[in-house]
C-alpha cells in the first residue's frame, strides 16, 4: 500500500470518528487503528515458573521483531492497540500491559519493558471462559476504534471453572469479536490428571471462533517464539493472508476454526464434577 493510499485511509477514518462522535461536540476521539488486539496468557499453576517466563519473553521478543513491525506499519493506519493480560481461575485476571497503541519500535519496546516490571504469578483452576469474558470487558476501555477486535488466547488445558468456554466464545463472536488460539501441549511443566489428548482440537472445536479465526499448537516450548511471532503477524495482516499459512507443511501449522465441534467441549468440567 502506498504512503498517499495509507494517508487517504487515515484521513476518511478520522473524519468517520468525527462523524460518529459528532462533530465539535465529543471532546475526545477515538484514535483510529487497525486492530484492538487482547493478549490473553495463562498462568494456572500448571504452568512451572520457567514457562511462565518463556511466555513473556516470547511475546516481549515476537512485539519487537521486524516482521510484526512491518506487519504494523503495513497497516491501513499504521498502527494498533494491544493490551496484556494474565488469567488462570474465574477470579485470577490480571492486566499486566493496559492498552498501548503501538506506531513503531519505540512503542513495542515499550511494552515489552513493561511485561518485565514485575514477575508473573501463577494461581489455580484453568476458566478460559472468565479470561475470555475479562478480555471482551477490556475493549469498552480502550481509547482506540478499529473494525476489528481479536483476542488471542494462549493456554495448556482445557476450561474446567466458570461458565462453559463455548458459550462465552459464542457470545463474543456475536459481538463482532475474534478469538485465535494458542493451545500449548508442552511437557515442561507440572503434568497434571486435569490435561486432556489433543489439546489443539479442543481449541479449534471448543475456543476459537469469529471472522477467520485460527490457532496455531505449540508442541515443545522451543517452537513457541515463532509461534507467536507467525500468529501476531497474521492477526495483523488480516484474513487475507490466511489461506497460504494454513498449508500442512508450515510448523507449527496453522489450523482454522471449523463449523461443527467433533470435540466434547465440556471435557475439563467434567474432571471436576463436584468442584466447580
Amino acid at each position: 500500500m502506498s504512503a498517499l493510499t495509507r494517508a487517504a485511509y487515515r484521513v476518511n477514518g478520522a473524519l468517520a470518528l468525527a462523524v460518529s462522535f459528532g462533530l465539535g461536540t465529543s471532546p475526545t476521539l477515538a484514535e483510529p487503528v487497525d486492530v484492538q488486539l487482547v493478549l490473553a496468557v495463562d498462568v494456572s499453576l500448571s504452568m512451572s515458573p520457567e514457562e511462565l517466563e518463556i511466555q513473556r519473553h516470547g511475546y516481549a521478543a515476537a512485539l519487537t521483531h521486524d516482521s510484526v513491525l512491518q506487519a504494523i506499519a503495513d497497516g491501513s493506519y499504521g498502527r494498533i492497540a494491544v493490551t496484556y493480560v494474565e488469567w488462570a481461575g474465574t477470579s485470577w485476571q490480571r492486566v499486566i500491559v493496559p492498552w498501548t497503541v503501538i506506531a513503531g519500535r519505540a512503542d513495542s519496546e515499550r511494552v515489552a519493558a513493561q511485561l518485565f516490571a514485575h514477575m508473573p504469578e501463577g494461581a489455580r483452576r484453568t476458566s478460559i471462559s472468565a479470561g475470555l469474558q475479562f478480555s471482551a470487558d477490556l475493549f469498552a476501555e480502550s481509547t482506540s476504534q478499529s473494525t476489528r477486535r481479536v483476542i488471542d488466547v494462549s493456554g495448556d488445558g482445557p476450561n474446567n471453572q466458570g461458565a462453559p468456554v463455548t458459550a462465552v466464545r459464542d457470545a463474543l463472536v456475536g459481538q463482532g469479536i475474534t478469538i485465535n488460539g494458542l493451545p500449548l501441549m508442552t511437557s515442561g511443566g507440572f503434568t497434571s490428571v486435569y490435561d486432556i489428548d489433543h489439546l489443539d482440537d479442543y481449541y479449534r472445536d471448543c475456543v476459537i471462533g469469529g471472522p477467520s479465526a485460527f490457532m496455531i499448537p505449540v508442541n515443545d516450548w522451543t517452537q513457541f517464539p515463532e509461534a507467536v511471532r507467525r500468529k501476531l503477524v497474521l492477526e495483523l495482516a488480516g484474513p487475507s493472508s490466511l489461506k497460504w499459512a494454513s498449508g500442512e507443511a508450515m510448523q507449527p501449522p496453522v489450523r482454522l476454526v471449523q463449523d461443527k465441534p467433533a470435540t466434547d467441549c465440556l471435557s475439563g468440567e467434567k474432571m471436576w464434577p463436584s468442584r466447580n
